[in-house]
Parts: structure tokens; sequence; C-alpha cells
């Protein structure tokens, strides 16, 4: 007949200490002072060396002061880059109309166009600007 080993639990019964040693041990957190970075308060100096040495400064480590204030957002942007507009003609061009809502500088512009646009970069602007065209925002 095999025999299995029964397990820790149901050993332990009865001895009140389950194999830690005196009453005091395997408590929990509060045995060793708390969890992870616990007890690293304002006032715990000594603490203090290890804190600068991960986060930098105290400030860092006990969270930054204020809010920030998000920017303007553009909500269902469809931008359209300049090296894009050399397939259609020369002449007036209106993006909003044509579902486009930013203009945006990469590349190179070959035509003179009088382009309207609800927004556009400045690096846009001067590269339309710099061909002889003009930009209605």
């Amino acid at each position: 007949m095999v025999q299995f080993k029964r397990k820790k639990k149901v050993r332990m019964r009865g001895s009140h200490t389950h194999g830690w040693g005196s009453k005091k041990k395997h408590r929990g957190a509060g045995n060793r002072g708390g969890r992870g970075m616990a007890g690293t308060g304002k006032k715990a100096d000594h603490r203090r060396p290890s804190i600068i040495k991960e986060y930098g400064t105290m400030a860092n480590y006990f969270g930054k002061k204020g809010f920030h204030r998000p920017g303007k957002v553009i909500v269902n942007q469809n931008p359209i880059n300049i090296c894009e507009l050399n397939q259609f003609k020369e002449g007036e061009l209106n993006l909003n109309e044509l579902g486009y809502t930013k203009l945006l500088g990469k590349g190179e512009v070959k035509k003179k166009f009088i382009i309207t646009v609800a927004h556009a970069t400045e690096k846009a602007k001067q590269k339309i600007e710099k061909v002889g065209g003009k930009l209605v925002v």
C-alpha cells in the first residue's frame, strides 16, 4: 500500500506556530515594517539617500505639484503633406472640401497654389509662399 505525505496544514494542527518559530514571526508585512518602500515618509531621513539615488530628488518621489493644461486638440484630423499637392491642377485649391483639415510641410511643392485649409504648419506656409503661392487658413 502506497502512503502519501499529508499536507503541512494538517500535520501542523495544534502546534499554534505551524513551524515558524516564536509567536512573533510570520505575522505578515507588519513584522518587517511594511512592504517595499513603505515607511519612507517625509521625516524618514534614514531612507533619504536611497530615495534620492533612485528618484533623483525628493520632489520626484513625493510627486509633482500642479497640473498640466492639455493643448488644443483637433478632432477628426485628416492631414495632407505638401508633396501630395503636386497631383492637383495648379490654381485655387480648397482642401476643406476635399476632406483634409491640416496641411503639413513634408516634401516639396512644384506648382503655384492658392490653398484654403483649416490648419497649416509654419513650415508648409513657408514652402508654399517660397514657390509664389498663397495660403488661406
